[in-house]
């Protein structure tokens, strides 16, 4: 393993963001933390893009959209007004996700 990913993988542990095992994507990691999730492009031996967080439903991965002042979780078949303590922690979960990789 190179030294740079060892170090990406170290500062996830740190921030308490798991790596999820999930056969069904291929092309993508699947992150989270708390209830926040967000899938990161797979790249040979690294990681890339990190994709939008939101939460993992019934339904699947639900993003976060505003209508007005409002936040909902929505996803095909789904749909939730998020909380203030939602939104607080999937701000960060995205800060500390996009630290830790990008650092």
């Amino acid at each position: 393993m190179n030294p740079d990913l060892l170090k990406k993988l170290e500062r996830l542990s740190a921030a308490g963001i798991e790596l999820v095992p999930f056969d069904a994507i291929s092309n993508h990691y699947v992150l989270a933390r708390d209830g926040c999730v967000s899938l990161v492009e797979k790249r040979q031996r690294d990681f890339g893009k990190v994709g939008a967080p939101g939460i993992m439903t019934e339904k699947g991965f639900a993003c976060l959209v505003w209508r007005e002042e409002l936040g909902f979780f929505v996803a095909k078949g789904f749909e939730q007004q998020a909380t203030a303590e939602q939104i607080v922690s999937l701000r960060k979960f995205s800060a500390d996700l996009n630290q830790a990789l990008h650092q």
